[in-house]
């Protein structure tokens, strides 16, 4: 039987920075990735919660067709296609199946599944797809999937995630060091 990966989707297969230019434009300013500091992009503009977030549930379509891969994501979960069932397990909300769907045939991006949750709490979908080891750039969702499903959770090293991990989050720069860390974990298993 294929082992199972929970993989999520912004700022783990697609680049963490994705969403910088369409913050720029619209809220005229001049950041980068490093700039980004917590996951909450309200401390970086100076309009209401409500303001921000009628742009953004404008604005989410139009950057999901257009976010751009992560480095080296694509060679390495085209290899895993063959290997394992990859469930990519999002807090999009599931309106957006279908821009998902094309973004994901566009990039020609191998999946066996695609679950939008519309939340952040990503437990009972790891569960239900019994994943085995979970892809994650969210501290706070690696480390409550890690503790509520003690199976490894591969956090994919930001600006925005650096707190503290416990021993079953393991902090990856990039799909390379992913694909060299689910190699030796094979040979352990």
């Amino acid at each position: 039987m294929k082992k199972r990966f929970g993989i999520d989707i912004d700022g783990t297969v697609t680049c963490p920075s994705a969403f910088v230019p369409y913050l720029n434009q619209a809220f005229h300013l001049n950041i980068t990735l490093d700039d980004i500091k917590e996951y909450d992009f309200m401390p970086l503009v100076d309009v209401s919660e409500e303001e921000f977030a009628q742009w953004f549930k404008a604005i989410e379509p139009k950057i999901y067709a257009e976010s751009p891969l992560a480095v080296g994501a694509l060679p390495v979960l085209k290899k895993w296609e063959k290997l394992f069932e990859l469930h990519f397990i999002s807090a999009r909300d599931s309106n957006l199946l279908e821009v998902t769907k094309e973004w994901f045939y566009k990039q020609n991006m191998p999946f066996h599944t695609i679950d939008l949750l519309g939340s952040h709490n990503k437990i009972e979908a790891a569960k239900k797809y019994d994943v085995e080891i979970f892809f994650e750039d969210k501290h706070d969702n690696a480390v409550n999937i890690y503790e509520e499903c003690r199976i490894p959770v591969l956090l994919f090293n930001t600006p925005y995630n650096q707190e503290p991990v416990p021993d079953g989050v393991i902090r990856v720069n990039n799909w390379q060091e992913a694909n060299l860390w689910v190699n030796h974990w094979l040979n352990k298993n």
